[in-house]
């Protein structure tokens, strides 16, 4: 059970976040998944509806997304990954200008699984490095127009 989990947990991210697969997304929660933590403020997300909503305003900010997992481990029912991701702010998705910015940020996440899907999550990814990074580039980009 162990290694079927980190399995799924593994082609989360990439299909996902790297493929922007977002038929993977109905596949892999149940109805009533939270992902504690998890939105871009901080909110929590509620069923997959919420992830889709997510995943269309990340990847429309965020086009070349790439997520690379650093480390995984599952023990019962739950996997740990930590994660780092590399992109580029090309589109508005976050309700900003694209900005044109590089920007790296890292996280770390706990699932748990019920009957092979993810019912709740826990994640912690570091959003303020990701608008810090946004600001500069905008901020440098005003300042030479």
């Amino acid at each position: 059970m162990v290694e079927e989990n980190v399995a799924l947990t593994r082609r989360w991210f990439k299909e996902v976040w790297n493929e922007k697969k977002t038929e993977t997304i109905r596949e892999s929660v149940t109805p009533d998944c939270v992902g504690h933590g998890t939105s871009e403020t901080g909110g929590d997300l509620h069923g997959p509806d919420d992830w889709l909503e997510l995943h269309a305003r990340l990847v429309s900010a965020f086009p070349d997304m790439q997520i690379e997992i650093q480390d995984i481990f599952g023990v019962g029912d739950k996997v740990v990954v930590r994660w780092i991701g590399t992109m580029h702010h090309l589109g508005n998705g976050l309700g900003m200008e694209p900005s044109g910015a590089e920007v790296k940020i890292s996280g770390m996440g706990i699932a748990r699984f019920v009957n092979g899907k993810v019912a709740e999550t826990w994640d912690s990814w570091d959003k303020l490095a990701m608008f810090q990074q946004i600001d500069a580039a905008l901020k440098a980009k005003k300042a030479t127009a």
